[in-house]
């Protein structure tokens, strides 16, 4: 038997070589791999040996041979491929031990020229034509496979399935990075073609996914760059399905909202969110604004938490606390808690581009809702310069609400939020039945989409909100119009919708 080894990642490399070895088999190797394999005192032939031409081109070229690939791909139940490689003196090569250039880790470089050498070539051709002749030839990729390989070569156990499982994992590797390589050339090309690809790595099984009957996984997109890529889980036990869904929207909240800004989310949508003078503040004002539905939540606050806030938050039980940063008196404070999560974030990162929802069969990428908002006054009365901000702070807010959606607020905090309902007279409803001792005077009210009839802007004016934000866009604009204009209620249209499904 014949092994070709030829590998980027070289751990374990000495032990299955010694197996190899010990069983028999003659192994073939190339470069840095070679090298290796004797400093481990292991014998070994250089690939020339068999391609009888030397490594070219500054190694683009060393194993692209009919020498190496007619010893891997020649059925050995067929007669004719056996007198072919036979006339041409072509050896078996039954084992091919094959991983990749780390072409993620030249990424980071911003070298071009290094990020073009570190696209390999000859390691998924070799890969490729072992897993299609899989039914004769072993193909390992996976290091952590080599001890299970050994265990079964000293059986010769290498049933069907066995072998179609390694090509699996082997043909994943090759679309994995080819698709990372696919991106790079997108992004520098600026264009789209007809073909979408994304290279998912696991990172590790999760307990079970929205609910216990469901088998559920962490995947990272290691070419994207985005808020979740680089955290750092400071404190707590492990994350879950829904933690993680339900910390990606307040991530992407608390970015667009700037510093000192806290975003209380329960079940994809905010429940409590303010914007402070301070960090402690601005968590003050998130749980005032729905200290029921806070409680087991998660929160996120765009600076560095303190030990006052963190002895604020410790007073209730939340699931998940995620900041820029924690200092050494908060994380003291916050630690003595078992089970709350404690996550480290840079919110200075950009966020990702595309919206990816995988359906049943189907997949929808759009980019992500991030086209600025007009700002059309349509009333009579503009508003007050002391409510702009709190028209925008509204209207980003609604933004990241289940539609459709309501926000309603006052002074930089959240009065309630309306979300999910089937129609949108009923989620404003919601916020006054939810919160029925809240005062609404003079407070800001907010629509992710236009109204169809004039009847939100008829109990907005029962409640006491004197400014509405909303897209605009319906045939009935001018009906909301026109009851503004008759209570005295300023407008602001958008001209952009923000539905959240």
């Amino acid at each position: 038997m014949r092994a070709l080894i030829s590998v980027t990642d070289k751990k374990n490399i000495g032990m299955l070589a010694k197996g190899l070895s010990d069983f028999g088999v003659e192994i073939v190797s190339t470069g840095g791999t070679y090298k290796k394999i004797r400093e481990c005192g292991i014998d070994a032939i250089e690939i020339e040996e068999i391609t009888n031409f030397p490594e070219i081109l500054d190694g683009r070229v060393k194993t692209l041979s009919p020498y190496v690939h007619g010893g891997i791909l020649y059925k050995r139940n067929d007669q004719n491929h056996k007198n072919t490689v036979k006339k041409n003196n072509i050896k078996d090569i039954d084992i091919v031990v094959v991983n990749l250039y780390k072409f993620e880790e030249a990424l980071k470089t911003n070298d071009s020229d290094n990020i073009i050498e570190n696209i390999d070539i000859g390691g998924p051709t070799l890969i490729r034509s072992a897993a299609k002749n899989h039914k004769d030839v072993i193909i390992l990729t996976d290091p952590n496979d080599y001890e299970e390989f050994l265990q079964r070569l000293n059986t010769q156990n290498f049933d069907i399935e066995y072998k179609r499982y390694l090509a699996m994992k082997a043909y994943s590797l090759t679309a994995y990075y080819d698709s990372v390589i696919s991106r790079y050339f997108k992004d520098l090309s600026k264009k789209d073609c007809q073909y979408k690809t994304y290279g998912l790595r696991k990172i590790e099984d999760l307990r079970y996914g929205e609910n216990p009957s469901q088998k559920a996984a962490l995947y990272e997109d290691t070419y994207a760059k985005g808020l979740l890529k680089d955290i750092e889980i400071l404190h707590g036990k492990s994350m879950s399905f829904n933690n993680y869904n339900d910390l990606n929207v307040a991530l992407e909240l608390s970015k667009e909202l700037g510093e000192n800004s806290c975003v209380a989310l329960k079940h994809q949508s905010p429940c409590g969110v303010a914007i402070g003078e301070d960090v402690y503040d601005a968590y003050k004002k998130a749980y005032e604004a729905d200290s029921l539905s806070i409680f087991g939540g998660i929160v996120v606050i765009n600076g560095i938490i303190d030990e006052k806030t963190a002895s604020k938050m410790s007073e209730i039980f939340l699931e998940i606390i995620a900041a820029n940063d924690f200092t050494k008196e908060a994380l003291e404070v916050l630690e003595r808690k078992k089970n709350v999560r404690l996550i480290k974030v840079d919110l200075s990162k950009d966020t990702t581009t595309e919206d990816v929802k995988y359906l049943d069969g189907k997949v929808l990428v759009q980019d992500k809702d991030i086209k600025e908002d007009d700002f059309e006054v349509v009333t009579k009365k503009s508003p007050e310069k002391s409510c702009i901000s709190d028209l925008k702070f509204a209207m980003t807010v609604v933004k990241y609400a289940k539609s459709n959606a309501i926000v309603i607020v006052k002074d930089g905090k959240t009065l309630g939020v309306g979300c999910g309902q089937t129609s949108r007279i009923w989620a404003l409803e919601s916020i006054k039945n939810n919160h029925p001792d809240v005062d609404f005077t003079d407070s800001i009210m907010s629509s992710d989409a236009f109204f169809p009839f004039d009847d939100c802007v008829e109990y907005a004016h029962k409640i006491g909100v004197k400014s509405i934000i909303q897209p605009g866009g319906s045939i009935r604009d001018k009906d909301s119009i026109d009851k503004c204009n008759e209570y005295g209620i300023s407008m602001v249209f958008t001209n952009n919708r923000h539905f959240r499904h």
